[in-house]
């Protein structure tokens, strides 16, 4: 990617910045707990208030409260509003159906740009678990005035310190002009890779994870979607011009299932990634709970609830009801809910989602 030069002179007075919560995700991974009327975001998995509050809350003072949108799907919506009482009925916006987050962003900013066309946009996940929420307003402010100053598309990139499987990464280029290195121009982004992809990647240098958080104006992002994905913005555009819901759940049902990473970023002409320095995680799954769970009186095993670990080691619990006993187990996770348990081991914890694909198929829709 060949962007060009940011320029140097900066907008007089700071357009309105605004930020977008993603919140529709089905949280597979996290099933027994995670269920399709109550998905991982809308749960209390690192603290004591869920992911989606404690995501909102970290927002303040960087974005005002009124400037907050919530996508959701339409199962989620009651729970949302219930979770973030102080919001208005039209800072939730309901998509009939997920069709990932090119959908969601492109909905999002439509409506964004519908009240304040000169707005900056911060885009987020609603699942992601961050330590230190001042270091993070810091970095994404940081991200949001070079998306104002440059028209440019920002990510930002974590420094990785292990070789994930779980995470996308980018590969940083050269440093962005008047950002003191704290910027690169994003030369590529890398899927998913398996271990050993992952680890050459480390070695190589110059990348970071990926992520899923953005930073960018309104108008560049339609701009962007308008140039990649045209029948998808025109789809909405004219869906939400009818102000229908059963119209906009037909654009919906025709519209790709594309992230905005495939869909937008991987082909936009100036993209740039912001080394942010916050501590953070993707909570993808029961094994990331390793190190937020970890419990001195329960030795080297990862506990929420009760048990007794005996030569055991590197196992994730969660049983707040009942007493789970280990012994001579190692890299396990166990999650007991009201109707359902999950034993699996921990690096197999992506695979959970297949449980819950096996039982759609079995028809046994009472344990999704």
């Amino acid at each position: 990617m060949a962007p060009g030069d940011v320029p140097t002179n900066t907008p007089v007075s700071r357009p309105p910045r605004y930020a977008v919560v993603l919140a529709g995700g089905s949280g597979s991974r996290f099933w027994p707990r995670s269920r399709l009327r109550m998905p991982k975001q809308l749960l209390p998995i690192v603290g004591a208030r869920t992911m989606l509050q404690e995501t909102v809350a970290r927002l303040s003072p960087l974005v005002a409260p009124d400037r907050v949108r919530i996508v959701t799907r339409r199962e989620h919506a009651r729970a949302v509003r219930a979770q973030l009482p102080g919001l208005r009925a039209d800072q939730v916006l309901v998509e009939p159906e997920g069709r990932n987050t090119a959908a969601a962003i492109a909905l999002a900013a439509l409506g964004v740009a519908r009240e304040r066309d000169d707005a900056s946009i911060a885009v987020l996940p609603a699942d992601h678990a961050i330590d230190g929420a001042a270091r993070f307003r810091s970095d994404l402010g940081f991200a949001l005035h070079l998306a104002e100053r440059s028209g440019a598309l920002v990510t930002l990139g974590l420094r990785p310190t292990r070789p994930e499987t779980g995470y996308g990464y980018i590969r940083a280029g050269r440093a962005v002009p008047g950002t003191s290195g704290r910027a690169a121009w994003v030369e590529a982004f890398v899927e998913k890779p398996d271990r050993e992809r992952a680890a050459a990647l480390l070695a190589g240098g110059r990348v970071l994870w990926n992520s899923g958080i953005f930073a960018w104006r309104a108008s560049a992002i339609l701009a962007a979607l308008r140039t990649h994905l045209p029948a998808l913005v025109a789809a909405l555009e004219q869906a939400l011009g009818r102000r229908d819901p059963k119209v906009l759940a037909a654009a919906y049902r025709r519209l790709p299932g594309l992230s905005i990473d495939t869909g937008v970023l991987e082909r936009a002409a100036r993209v740039a990634v912001v080394r942010a320095r916050f501590a953070w995680a993707d909570v993808g799954s029961w094994a990331t709970l390793e190190r937020f769970w970890r419990a001195g009186g329960n030795g080297r095993n990862a506990v929420r609830g009760r048990a007794v670990p005996i030569d055991s080691r590197g196992c994730v619990v969660d049983s707040p009801r009942r007493l789970v006993a280990l012994v001579g187990v190692d890299d396990l996770v166990v999650v007991d809910s009201p109707d359902a348990l999950l034993v699996c081991r921990k690096d197999r914890a992506q695979d959970v989602r297949l449980v819950v694909a096996e039982l759609r198929r079995r028809g046994l829709d009472r344990y999704l």
